[in-house]
């Protein structure tokens, strides 16, 4: 029974370092083939597509090694079932509401300042379906391969070798660093994409369920992008609304998008704190 079998390794510390190290050589291999799989598809159209469709070839495959690293390393290593990560819907649904709609309430005020101070300007919309269907594909593949990376195996073995929020500091840490060869980072995008990191596990401190970060995740992405028009993370993509910046990046983000500026943490830090509160005075009593 799996509630009766002890760990491979015993220190949770120890297992994640090494599904560090594992998905280190994962995500080595695939920067390796990133010039190969982009030389695939044509370069130089306006909108940028072919960077969209390169990356999402290159994030799926990399994406499902990691998936299977995930599994492995979880059955052999952990000796628990992949879905203890914290893939228990019923319950939690609302965490998942909560999550979705706040992420959009947070880059909707952010935008609304940006319109009021005459930073941001839209231009005008468009729709193209078969796009945006391919970027939800998309963007739900990212936000659940790194959630399932981030906050599922790595932050749930570290909180069981360190105080939750020395595990989810440190792995915040690690989700920047992730993000680091991304297109046009900066050092305010890295700072910011720690904050972030803190904001997307701090339900799962308290849970030990991952759909809260997996809908923050992906309607942060979505509706940064293909909806309001930024760039996502240095990614550009197709959106229904076209967007003209004219403010100092330092506001606006630049190319690397709204992650990386100083409103972000802003945000990001009002929402961290509302949060804590709300999840100590739900959660705390139940937490041994």
């Amino acid at each position: 029974m799996e509630g009766t079998q002890k760990p491979l390794i015993k220190f949770g510390w120890l297992r994640a370092v090494i599904y560090m190290v594992i998905i280190a050589l994962v995500v080595l291999i695939f920067q390796i083939l990133s010039p190969y799989i982009s030389n695939l598809f044509e370069p130089g159209t306006e909108s940028g597509d072919e960077n969209i469709v390169s990356f999402g070839v290159l994030y799926f495959c990399m994406g499902l090694c990691i998936f299977a690293a995930t599994w492995l390393c979880r059955k052999f290593i952990d000796r628990r079932s992949f879905e203890s990560l914290g893939f228990t819907w019923k319950g939690y649904s609302n965490e998942a509401g909560l999550g979705f709609f706040a992420s959009i309430a947070l880059l909707g005020i952010g935008t609304l300042i940006l319109v009021a101070i005459k930073y941001l300007t839209f231009t005008s919309a468009s729709f193209d379906f078969g796009s945006l269907f391919l970027e939800v594909v998309l963007l739900l593949i990212v936000a659940f391969i790194e959630e399932l990376l981030f906050r599922g195996y790595l932050l749930n073995n570290l909180m069981q070798s360190l105080n939750k929020w020395i595990a989810l500091s440190v792995v915040s840490v690690l989700f920047a660093l992730f993000h680091q060869t991304n297109p046009d980072v900066s050092l305010l995008a890295i700072v910011n994409i720690v904050v972030a990191g803190f904001l997307l596990g701090l339900n799962y401190i308290f849970t030990k369920n991952l759909w809260f970060g997996i809908f923050f995740h992906f309607a942060w992405n979505y509706f940064q992008g293909p909806v309001l028009g930024y760039d996502v993370s240095g990614l550009q993509f197709g959106s229904i609304l076209q967007q003209t910046i004219t403010g100092p990046e330092l506001w606006t983000g630049g190319a690397f998008g709204f992650e990386s500026s100083l409103l972000c943490p802003l945000l990001f830090i009002v929402a961290i704190l509302v949060f804590t509160y709300a999840f100590l005075k739900r959660y705390q009593p139940k937490v041994p």
